[in-house]
């Protein structure tokens, strides 16, 4: 499990007192550099693993431009006792409710995107193995059908019949509301396993799981590397990825948990004053095509890509508008003398420092900024990957605007 092993605030500790907590930690043991800038302090320093893959196996699921578990995980054991809620407006892939039901704290999410709520709720009630292994054994795998889109730039003709009777089987029973939390699980792996660069996934070689490309790219991909889709087991490759999810100890069977498809700044099912710490990280300036990126899911899923409003902004003025709507939401969510940490990255080149608009957007607002932590790390797989330079555009660094509610 990922843990900072940083000591634990009290819930009514000032700002002061955190910052000079958070300013004596590194993970490392190197100092911290700390710098006034307009009256802000900035930490600098390493303050939880570089190293891939060293979370919870539960977390291994892939979703475009998410944080690693480390990094909630540093500030719910900073900022929580166990049974306290924690919230991600921006939950994505679930990350911070999954680490916080991990850690014993009670797990609170939304996202605008209904996907998420489909790729976080099955794990925090995983289902056990043998159930998993009996359903795929229910599904009459060659009840599939020739979809309106053609996929076969993705998939075998076998492997699209398969995939094409797992979609109906869910659907199905999704019409019938009688989706449980073993087809809840083997939906949540199967939209994780739609496209993917390896035998681990249903298709082709093509970008990785979190980017589905157009059907026209794939096939630009596909004459480029003289490929065929190789057939590929759906039900065999569902089974392998759950083994890998359920390969480590879960603490919890069923987490109680509040999850909603909802927009940040409006979350009216979440109690007022009812937050202990919200960890997030929103959608940055015009960096990342979540609808493009997500088709294929959607279509999966049943879900029409063009009904999803997710927030895109270009205009700094705009973005910072935006956050401070979801501040003012988030003030009223949290309890007092409650955390925000709200993580985001530089963009275009660096010439904008986002942090310094979260700053501004929590202006006025009832939140008094203890600082900005840099958590500066060496390479990570996505950065080569994408070819960026260490500790450039936001890839290899987080950096994250701590607020406390008064």
């Amino acid at each position: 499990m990922a843990t900072s092993q940083v000591k634990r605030f009290d819930a009514d500790e000032s700002p002061g007192s955190v910052l000079e907590r958070f300013r004596r930690f590194s993970f490392t043991g190197a100092p911290t550099v700390v710098e006034e800038r307009e009256g802000v302090p900035f930490l600098f320093n390493e303050f939880w693993t570089a190293r891939q893959r060293q979370a919870h196996r539960i977390h291994e699921i892939s979703y475009r431009a998410c944080f690693k578990p480390q990094l909630p995980a540093f500030f719910i054991e900073a900022l929580t006792e166990p049974g306290d809620a924690v919230h991600d407006p921006f939950m994505g892939r679930g990350t911070t409710p999954i680490q916080a039901a991990l850690m014993g704290r009670r797990p609170v999410g939304a996202d605008i995107n209904p996907l998420s709520v489909l790729l976080t709720r099955p794990r925090l009630s995983p289902p056990l193995l043998a159930a998993i292994e009996r359903r795929l054994t229910e599904i009459d795998w060659q009840d599939g059908e020739r979809p309106d889109l053609d996929l076969a730039v993705f998939y075998h003709p076998e492997t699209l019949i398969e995939l094409t009777a797992l979609r109906r089987w869910l659907l199905e029973r999704q019409a019938a509301d009688a989706i449980d939390p073993v087809d809840d699980w083997i939906r949540m792996i199967a939209l994780n396993r739609l496209t993917g660069h390896s035998s681990g996934f249903f298709s082709v070689y093509t970008l990785p799981p979190n980017q589905a490309v157009s059907i026209e790219a794939q096939r630009k991909i596909n004459r480029a590397r003289g490929q065929t889709p190789p057939r590929r087991s759906v039900p065999a490759i569902i089974l392998k990825k759950s083994r890998t999810l359920l390969g480590d100890p879960v603490p919890y069977a069923r987490a109680p948990s509040e999850l909603m498809a909802a927009p940040a700044e409006a979350t009216p099912a979440i109690a007022d004053g009812s937050i202990r710490l919200v960890v997030t990280s929103p959608p940055f300036l015009d960096v990342v095509q979540y609808d493009a990126d997500n088709w294929l899911r959607c279509w999966f899923a049943g879900i029409e890509p063009a009904g999803v409003p997710i927030a895109m902004h270009r205009d700094p003025e705009a973005w910072t508008g935006f956050v401070r709507g979801v501040m003012r939401e988030l003030v009223r969510v949290l309890a007092p003398g409650g955390h925000i940490a709200f993580e985001v990255g530089e963009v275009r080149g660096g010439k904008i420092e986002l942090e310094r608009l979260v700053l501004a957007a929590a202006a006025g607002l009832t939140l008094v900024p203890v600082c900005v932590l840099i958590n500066a790390q060496s390479f990570t797989k996505t950065a080569n990957c994408w070819g960026v330079s260490n500790n450039r555009k936001g890839t290899n660094t987080n950096r994250i605007v701590l607020l406390q509610k008064r």
